[in-house]
């Protein structure tokens, strides 16, 4: 088995870009990332961007993400940034103490090349690396979303995954790409069929091997299965919070040859050890069928981390691949 160090992207801001964007953005709802924002703070991003990306590179990751600095409303973003939709109040990011603004879809989600430009940003500050495209799985992203326009629950989920399907046509070519599905776990769609005909949409039209990740729980085991058959290269699965559920999955089903293991805790200062890896991660292989290739990563979005301790756990990941299992 080929042990991969990556992450699942949405890094917290370097504390002195944190700072200055505070004086050039402000402090209120309305002045959080549109896609309008002024030549000051594009700058800033791109600083910031550049200074994540090299921290991937000395911590020796195997795939290289943008960080999503910009993504103030979280998966959210692509829609944020659209013209279509109208930012409104705040809401809870599923059960912690972080907030997003209510997404409304108000008209037809046209793409925007948002996703584009980030992504071919990091190919010109990262050209020889293997790169990993990070973006929200349609599932969660119409979960957060509002629908005002399409009128129809599985009209409205097919129209999310069409949309990050042609966001994802305009990118640059990529290693991996990560769909993150919380929702897959925390509330698991009834209608399977609807939920995995979304996901391959995205599916077909990114590029490298394609991994949805769950995390904040497991998908149930019917969905699980669903996904093993599904036109996508792997699953992630979180084992900082349900280390036994995945177990059980794993011995039950199997894991699929590209698998995403998040075994360092997003919401946790805490820097794990590669021993405390090496034994979450047999625990989960023990009796069960083992994939060919291990992703390691953060099992949840890494902006909960203070930048500091979010430096270390990019550390601790590498760490916890050894130089016969690094991947080329």
């Amino acid at each position: 088995m080929k042990r991969i160090a990556t992450t699942t992207g949405l890094y917290p801001l370097p504390d002195w870009a944190k700072s200055q964007l505070r004086e050039q953005k402000g402090r209120q709802r309305d002045d959080l990332i549109s896609g309008n924002e002024g030549e000051d703070v594009t700058a800033t991003y791109d600083t910031a961007r550049e200074e994540v990306i090299e921290r991937q590179q000395a911590a020796e990751l195997d795939r290289i993400v943008e960080g999503q600095l910009r993504w103030d409303d979280m998966l959210c973003h692509p829609l944020a940034v659209h013209d279509a939709v109208e930012a409104g109040g705040i809401l809870r990011y599923y059960d912690n103490n972080n907030f997003y603004r209510e997404m409304s879809v108000q008209g037809e989600l046209t793409t925007t090349g948002d996703l584009a430009t980030e992504l071919n940003a990091a190919a010109r500050i990262a050209p020889d690396d293997a790169r990993q495209a990070v973006l929200p799985g349609p599932c969660s992203l119409a979960d957060l979303a509002t629908d005002e326009y399409y009128g129809d629950e599985d009209a409205f989920l097919d129209a999310v995954a069409g949309f990050l399907a042609e966001e994802v046509r305009s990118c640059p070519a990529v290693e991996t790409t990560l769909l993150l599905e919380p929702s897959l776990a925390v509330d698991p769609p009834p209608e399977q069929a609807e939920t995995i005909d979304a996901i391959e949409t995205v599916a077909e039209a990114a590029t490298g091997e394609v991994i949805v990740h769950t995390y904040w729980g497991t998908p149930s085991t019917g969905l699980y299965a669903s996904l093993l058959d599904a036109s996508v290269d792997g699953v992630g699965l979180d084992l900082v919070t349900s280390a036994s559920d995945v177990g059980a999955l794993g011995r039950e089903y199997g894991y699929p040859d590209a698998t995403a293991f998040g075994v360092v805790d997003g919401q946790n200062t805490r820097i794990e050890t590669a021993e405390e890896i090496d034994r979450l991660l047999d625990d989960a292989l023990t009796d069960a069928d083992m994939p060919n290739r291990a992703y390691l990563t953060i099992n949840t979005e890494a902006f909960y981390l203070p930048f500091g301790r979010f430096d270390r756990k990019l550390a601790a990941l590498a760490d916890a691949v050894t130089p016969e299992e690094v991947a080329p």
